[in-house]
């Protein structure tokens, strides 16, 4: 029987070579791994939730201190259901609107390449997504768009 620190090592460890074909990946302290994908700074974390059941989360900041507007949440909400790979959330605070995309799935048995494949399907998604939301956000910004 393997322990579950040595499962969910493992599975971070082939999570960091698939990254590592594409970014530069930090290892933290707690084993996490942390990667940039162009301005979207993102995390891989690994938990076992059963015996023979162990996933990898990723989360990927997709934009921070956006106008808290009512069509720019709605546009996220929107984009939210279009999307395969990833939940989306948006958490209004008091500099604006934050959005996240989380994907969590099961990790056994993926080869390198293929979770490399994975990994890279969700984090090109928080990229676009980000840059549809920045140009949401601007084009308020330009026109004065407030609405109600």
């Amino acid at each position: 029987m393997t322990s579950e620190a040595v499962t969910t090592a493992d599975l971070l460890t082939k999570a960091r070579e698939a990254l590592e074909s594409y970014h530069d990946v930090n290892v933290d302290d707690d084993g996490a791994l942390t990667f940039r994908h162009g301005d979207v700074p993102s995390a891989v974390q690994a938990m076992q939730l059963a015996e023979g059941l162990t996933v990898l989360s990723l989360t990927c900041v997709v934009a921070w201190d956006l106008p808290d507007e009512p069509a720019l949440a709605i546009s996220a909400a929107e984009r939210a259901g279009q999307g395969l790979f990833g939940t989306l959330g948006v958490v209004h605070t008091d500099r604006g609107m934050d959005v996240t995309l989380r994907y969590a799935f099961p990790a056994d048995g993926l080869g390198v390449s293929a979770l490399g494949t994975l990994l890279m399907l969700v984090v090109s998604t928080a990229s676009q997504l980000r840059t549809e939301l920045l140009g949401t956000a601007s084009e308020q910004s330009a026109t004065g768009d407030s609405p109600t």
